[in-house]
């Protein structure tokens, strides 16, 4: 209604539109009015002035005799109560060791009366209420019959009315009671028995091994079967999946399908690859190190539904939640469509993902805030997840009040306005009800929900864990409580459906088929994993990735065009402009330039392209701005979209203020899209430590562990300005102390070319065997710096080189004594001074390790041939002793000396505590120090005095 226009709704449409929970609430505002027509808004005023009491006198007489609207408002307070407060009352607790609420629904706490509710009509409470309610007393009783019972939800938090009404409804219409046929209960308990039934029999064959099972929360898998089936019927052609180790083996042996005889190998430890299914829908991936069984994934391809559907379980190690963001990046890699130029087209309904959290993880790791804020995100988005808690009440020993501020694990998804259910796994009917109703929400409104499945954890953290010892009172009760296959078998006998022969017969059955699993297992113990491939080994190898002239003249000339009437904010487009001649002035290329010149050579090849992190659209020090904002409507256009020979797609996003979240997405959609050129990029390097399990559990080791290959890009500016210990050093001795069996490329290059063709040799490798992430240490004040910038030809000619010598030195070898190895920004530092210099260095050589690992021994002995008189090996840097490359490169540099050169003087800073000085004035006197000592020649009484750079401290 406009303001001040006349409301114009017949009084019927009034009363039918105040009914329900809405009633309450306008009696209210028409007392105050009655007392003070000011205290309430305009349009109210005008509609109560123009239309009386929200109720017509036939209909208060009819609701309560006495007129007193007290009890309308009472008995709307009830019912919303019911709805907010419901859960407080439930049942949902399987050991029933949590005190239900409910004297906070009692009549007597509004006071009510039956009488009362009996004289008002049904509508008052439940708005639509099945047909057999006749007043408000059965409303209400109703309303607790659905809202306390063995499921229970929140949603009050959720701010979208229509999605509040959606769940109103079809909550009160009975959605959270279940109503299965005979034979449905059947296959349902039989699932249950195969779950229970499977963890029995590990238990007894397989007696101390760790499984962390599902015991206690049994229901879990049918749950699972339904929101799959859900899924697929919907429209979900990929389905991915991320849990922890609590019942995972039982989700891949049930759910996925992984054979009872390969899991029993494993537990025999004789894995054996052929034992997958010879139809080959199962597919296992195997690193040569391998993992615990309770780590694997598995790939399932299956027809379904007249559908063809592959399901993941992605491998995750014990850090438990920090597989959320990568299962979150397999389902997007799944949605988008990158075939075509332009941005990427996402299908949200052609793949979804489901995530099995901890119920002491939830709240605890902040992992899950990070990947929760991804669900809105346009870069990150996948139409919704379904959460589901694997609530056992009780982290490894630690219980409730211990580890989290909130009444329920679940509380956390509340901020980000996620629907919660609550269910008693001891109720397997309930729970299917909920993961039915869980599905068709985030299939109506593409949104996260999140399932709190409720139940307890039979044995202990592991089955060789007393639990007695921690936790007595909770484990007397769980010794004293049936399993839900016994109690679901005996509530299925008493109602007739089943008989006890008939379970008899299932179960057995049952045992029978694992039996005959185990008889098939090699009784012969076998190494795990295998023999690293020998493409692995060998490395990268060299790709020509020089681009024509006329391509990269005719992409720069592309990329410079806009469309017609679009308003680039004056100074960027000065900055972009003077790009038109940078390919024809030398050593005009910049880094950013560079960059953009690759990743449209990339796209003209065929690959698309994916780079998110912390204002990647414009750069942190404003060097990509590949994506341009209008000034005056603040459209943005991206000329990589309208590359005329692109044939693949281009995606640029700012992250939000995460790194582990982020990085983990960006992780999982390489994994899941191979043939994709994927970045991240921290906004300063140092930023990338909140992302370190990221890189220690998944990026650097994958493949080893799990046979998981990746060609993931991490751009981590690093270089010492003066900017301070937080925004100087990437950690680039973390990435190196990771390094070993070939698995990642490190690189810190000094020049924009350098970065061109390390770009396009990544590119070329993806989808290969070949093929692994690459970390590069980029710039930030070389982004602009003259001596880091490129020559047309550089690009046009060549490949990547893993060693680059200074040039103007070296042009004498028969006269150099020593040689400077360095890496990265200090590089440029030596450059400029060297041509600042008038001083003769025919002495000296300075070589630039562009590749750091793997280390370039090869080409540095080729190198190294050439000068016969060395006498001395250089290690310049100007991270800390402690830090940078120094303890990686030493005993490298050393096993390729000549002339009996065994040891390379180290020229830095001392050990320190802290990565840099936060004092610009210190730094400048330290660099130069470091820089000085590079290029002066010592005499040998000098050689034996350590300086202050070599004394540790």
């Amino acid at each position: 209604m406009k303001r001040g226009e006349p409301y114009m709704a017949s009084r019927e449409q009034e009363q039918q539109a105040f009914y329900g929970p809405n009633l309450g609430y306008i009696i209210e505002l028409y007392e105050r009015f009655l007392e003070d027509a000011s205290s309430v808004d305009e349009e109210t005023r005008l509609y109560f002035e123009q239309n009386g009491a929200p109720i017509s006198e036939p209909v208060v007489n009819q609701v309560v005799e006495t007129g007193d609207f007290e009890k309308y408002l009472a008995a709307s307070r009830l019912a919303d109560q019911i709805r907010a407060k419901g859960h407080l009352a439930a049942d949902i607790y399987p050991l029933k060791d949590h005190p239900r609420e409910t004297e906070l629904l009692e009549l007597g706490q509004f006071g009510l009366t039956e009488a009362d509710l009996r004289g008002m009509p049904v509508t008052l409470v439940c708005p639509d209420p099945p047909t057999h309610l006749k007043d408000a007393f059965e409303g209400i009783e109703h309303l607790k019959a659905q809202y306390t019972g063995a499921a229970a939800v929140e949603f009050q938090h959720v701010d979208d009315l229509d999605e509040k009404k959606w769940l109103r409804q079809k909550i009160e219409q009975g959605a959270l009671t279940a109503k299965l046929s005979v034979e449905q209960k059947k296959q349902l308990f039989k699932r249950l028995a195969e779950t229970d039934l499977f963890e029995k029999y590990l238990h007894k064959t397989y007696v101390g091994q760790k499984r962390f099972s599902i015991e206690g929360l049994d229901a879990m898998v049918p749950l699972l079967d339904t929101i799959v089936g859900h899924l697929i019927a919907n429209g979900s052609e990929t389905i991915n999946i991320g849990m922890a180790h609590r019942g995972r083996l039982n989700v891949l042996a049930h759910v996925l399908g992984k054979p009872y005889e390969m899991i029993f190998a494993e537990f025999q430890h004789a894995p054996n690859h052929d034992l997958v299914p010879s139809e080959g829908s199962i597919g296992i991936t195997y690193g040569w190190t391998g993992d615990v069984k309770y780590h694997l994934g598995l790939n399932r391809k299956m027809e379904q539904q007249s559908t063809n559907v592959r399901m993941t379980l992605a491998n995750n190690p014990s850090h438990l939640e920090f597989v959320d963001p990568v299962v979150e990046g397999f389902t997007r890699a799944a949605q988008d469509d990158r075939s075509q130029k332009g941005a990427p087209r996402q299908e949200q309904g052609k793949a979804a993902a489901i995530l099995i959290h901890g119920d002491a993880a939830f709240p605890g790791q902040g992992i899950v805030a990070e990947t929760l804020n991804l669900t809105n995100l346009k870069g990150y988005n996948t139409g919704g997840t379904i959460h589901i808690i694997a609530n056992n009440t009780i982290g490894f020993t630690t219980e409730p009040t211990d580890s989290r501020s909130t009444r329920y694990s679940s509380d956390l998804a509340k901020g980000y306005e996620i629907p919660i259910f609550h269910v008693n796994a001891d109720e397997p009917e309930s729970c299917l009800a909920v993961a039915l109703l869980a599905s068709e929400y985030r299939a109506t409104f593409n949104k996260d929900v999140l399932i709190d499945l409720i139940g307890y954890r039979r044995f202990g953290h592991n089955e060789m864990d007393e639990p007695m010892n921690t936790n007595p009172v909770l484990y007397e009760l769980i010794h004293q409580h049936d399993t839900a296959r016994v109690l679901y078998a005996n509530q299925l006998v008493e109602q007739g459906d089943v008989t006890k022969e008939e379970v008899a017969a299932i179960e057995t059955d049952i045992n029978d088929v694992m039996k005959a699993a185990r008889e098939k297992v090699p009784n012969v113990e076998k190494e795990y994993g295998g023999v690293m491939p020998d493409v692995v080994f060998k490395g990268v190898p060299t790709v020509e990735t020089g681009v024509s002239e006329e391509n990269l003249m005719a992409y720069n000339e592309q990329l410079l065009e806009w469309p017609s009437g679009f308003n680039v904010f004056h100074k960027l487009e000065k900055v972009l402009k003077r790009r038109t001649d940078a390919l024809t002035t030398k050593n005009g290329i910049d880094w950013g330039h560079a960059e953009t010149l690759a990743f449209a050579s990339i796209l003209s090849d065929g690959t698309p392209i994916r780079l998110s992190g912390q204002d990647s659209e414009r750069g942190t020090f404003a060097q990509r701005n590949i994506n341009l904002n209008d000034v005056k409507t603040g459209k943005s256009f991206s000329p990589m979209h309208s590359l005329k020979s692109a044939t693949a797609s281009f995606a640029v996003y700012n992250s939000p203020l995460s790194e582990a979240g982020v990085l983990g997405f960006e992780y999982g959609y390489n994994v899941f899209a191979p043939e994709t050129l994927v970045l991240w990029e921290a906004q300063y390097g140092d930023f990338a430590n909140s992302g370190q399990v990221i890189f220690d559990q998944f990026i650097s080791a994958s493949r080893a562990k799990w046979g998981q290959t990746s060609g993931l890009v991490m751009l981590l500016p690093h270089g010492y300005e003066g900017q301070g210990p937080e925004h100087s050093s990437a950690r680039l001795e973390r990435f190196l102390s990771l390094s070993g069996e070939k698995n990642w490329t490190v690189a810190n290059v000094s020049s924009a070319a350098q970065y061109f063709h390390l770009l396009r040799r990544q590119a070329a490798i993806l989808g290969k065997e070949e093929v692994r992430p690459l970390v590069v240490m980029t710039p930030k004040s070389l982004l602009r710096h003259p001596l880091a910038t490129s020559d047309l030809s550089e690009l046009t000619d060549g490949s990547f080189k893993r060693i680059v010598e200074q040039t103007g030195l070296g042009e004498s070898p028969d006269q150099v004594e020593r040689i400077v190895f360095c890496s990265g920004k200090v590089a440029i530092d030596l450059a400029e001074a060297v041509s600042k210099s008038d001083d003769d260095f025919n002495w000296l050589h300075i070589v630039r390790i562009e590749e750091i690992y793997p280390f370039p021994a090869k080409q540095l002995n080729a190198l190294l041939e050439r000068y016969p008189n060395v006498t001395e090996f250089v290690w310049v840097q100007e991270e800390p002793k402690n830090m940078g490359a120094w303890t990686y490169i030493e005993p490298r540099l050393e096993s390729v000396g000549i002339n009996g050169i065994t040891q390379v003087r180290y020229i830095g800073r001392r050990r320190r505590s802290s990565t840099a000085e936060g004092d610009p004035t210190g730094h400048k006197v330290e660099q130069a120090r470091i820089v000085t000592e590079a290029l002066t020649r010592q005499t040998v009484e000098e050689t034996t005095a350590p300086s202050i750079s070599e004394t540790n401290v």
